[in-house]
């Protein structure tokens, strides 16, 4: 009697493996690099939404530091414009009283009420007839000039400014007189935009 005899050239336990690879899907190399992608993709989403909102918040604060620095350098123009504004209002002001012409002194009297105001406007303006006739009777005529001129102290819409002055006066008949030095103390407030002097004395 023959006996068949089987033979099997491949290992059975391989192909049950390979088998079970197969329904796996296998150790294909792309199915793990798209797994890794989505792992890393998700792992960047946090990251970038933290930086998205670092980056606004930065953007924001700059915003807000901009603002307030443009706030205060347009706050500090604004106060050196006030202060200019009061010092020239003091010098043109003590220019006016003490320049004065007698074949102009209407004129020269009504710049001096126009840059005045309160009881030096008032006081000024009570003595400017007698004041006028006198400049006419001499034939007097004063010419002004600042030599100097600083704001003492600002407050508010009131600022004290102190001129110093030099002053040629003429008279007829009269030799020339060398220049007196004045120094003067103008009280300056504002009246709407405007900056008149309040109040004058002379300083020795």
């Amino acid at each position: 009697m023959n006996v068949a005899v089987v033979t099997h050239t491949e290992d059975p336990l391989q192909d049950v493996d390979a088998d079970a690879e197969t329904e796996r899907g296998g150790d294909d190399p792309t199915d793990h690099g798209e797994r890794d992608g989505e792992v890393t993709k998700r792992n960047r989403q946090p990251s970038v939404r933290l930086a998205a909102a670092v980056v606004i918040g930065a953007i924001a604060v700059l915003g807000v530091l901009a603002g307030w620095f443009g706030y205060q350098a347009l706050e500090e123009h604004e106060l050196n414009k006030r202060d200019a504004l009061f010092l020239e209002a003091g010098r043109q002001a003590a220019l006016n009283l003490t320049t004065i012409d007698y074949a102009e002194a209407d004129a020269d009297i009504k710049r001096v009420l126009d840059s005045a105001t309160g009881d030096f406007k008032d006081e000024f303006q009570r003595n400017s007839i007698g004041f006028a006739d006198v400049m006419r009777k001499a034939q007097a005529k004063t010419t002004g000039t600042v030599t100097a001129a600083g704001n003492e102290f600002v407050n508010g819409d009131t600022a004290q400014i102190l001129v110093a002055m030099s002053v040629n006066t003429t008279t007829a008949g009269v030799p020339e007189e060398q220049p007196r030095l004045w120094r003067m103390r103008l009280m300056v407030q504002m009246q709407g935009d405007e900056a008149k002097v309040s109040n004058v004395s002379f300083v020795s």
